[in-house]
């Protein structure tokens, strides 16, 4: 139910960052970034890991390696509010179904995992679905990859962070509020800041982005640690799945049968790797099962 609810609540944000369309990108996220340190601070002091945090901010490698992840973090949301308040949230739902293959494609270049047959059969059919794409309008679907690729890149530098979930997002964000707040405090004596100037529903709006942000990364850390990976590998489309349904629906974009091609191609890779990930989950739970029926 956590991790679940995690992909849902991110599969509805289209609806939370259109409500401020009216409002320039840039703007959405120095807000974002102001108000989930907010949440994400107090979030932390009262669950008493402030002491982990403080010891984090003095480590300079920690304090390195949270800044690469914060620059990639902050990029990945101003693709996405960028997109989604410009007409293109079928293609950001693109970015994070493939985003799975991603990662995969990571692991062999960064972590030196080997590929499994199912995981390249995976892969290159992924890879015609892009390419299709590509050729269809001429030009890479760079929304998608680019959203896809520091997402895969963020998660990468997460896996061996040594800090938790919780921490590590009151780091980076912590570490952005800088120029994001200058940046607010800017657009301010410009004139042109809608905070306090403009109706009240942005207002609030602006200030719960800090709650938007914080809550599913919760559930998802709650829920991560209760369930296999397999089940969770699983869950991790109703994000997407719910974008598309929005992107064709409430947001009207064309998904032309050409365009409805490539995502085709994607959704059988996703589903070799769904299908190929279960067969290997369930083996490996059979052995563990074994050796400790064997141990016993």
């Amino acid at each position: 139910m956590y991790a679940a609810g995690s992909y849902i609540i991110w599969g509805l944000l289209p609806l939370f960052w259109h409500a401020l369309k009216h409002v320039s990108a840039l703007e959405i996220l120095a807000h974002r970034i102001v108000w989930a340190l907010v949440a994400t601070l107090l979030l932390t002091i009262f669950s008493g890991h402030l002491p982990k945090l403080w010891a984090a901010m003095r480590n300079w490698r920690i304090l390195l390696t949270f800044t690469l992840s914060a620059a990639l973090l902050t990029t990945n949301w101003f693709i996405y509010i960028w997109a989604v308040n410009a007409g293109y949230v079928v293609e950001t739902s693109l970015g994070y179904f493939i985003n799975p293959l991603v990662n995969v494609i990571f692991g062999v270049l960064f972590l030196h995992e080997r590929l499994r047959f199912g995981q390249i059969a995976a892969v290159t059919v992924a890879s015609a679905g892009v390419i299709y794409l590509t050729v269809l309008y001429g030009a890479l679907p760079w929304i998608a990859l680019v959203l896809a690729g520091t997402f895969g890149l963020y998660g990468l530098i997460r896996k061996t962070a040594p800090i938790s979930s919780l921490e590590g997002l009151t780091l980076e964000t912590l570490i952005a509020f800088v120029p994001a707040l200058g940046y607010l405090i800017f657009l301010e004596s410009q004139g042109h800041g809608a905070f306090l100037h403009t109706e009240i529903t942005t207002n609030l709006l602006f200030v719960t982005s800090g709650v938007v942000t914080a809550v599913p990364l919760l559930l998802f850390a709650s829920g991560a640690r209760k369930i296999t990976m397999v089940l969770l590998g699983i869950l991790q489309y109703i994000a997407p799945t719910l974008q598309f349904i929005l992107g064709i629906t409430f947001f009207h974009e064309a998904v032309t049968p050409e365009r409805l091609v490539g995502f085709i191609l994607i959704w059988i890779a996703l589903s070799i790797y769904t299908v190929e990930g279960l067969i290997v989950g369930g083996r490996a739970a059979h052995a563990r099962a074994r050796a400790a029926s064997s141990a016993q």
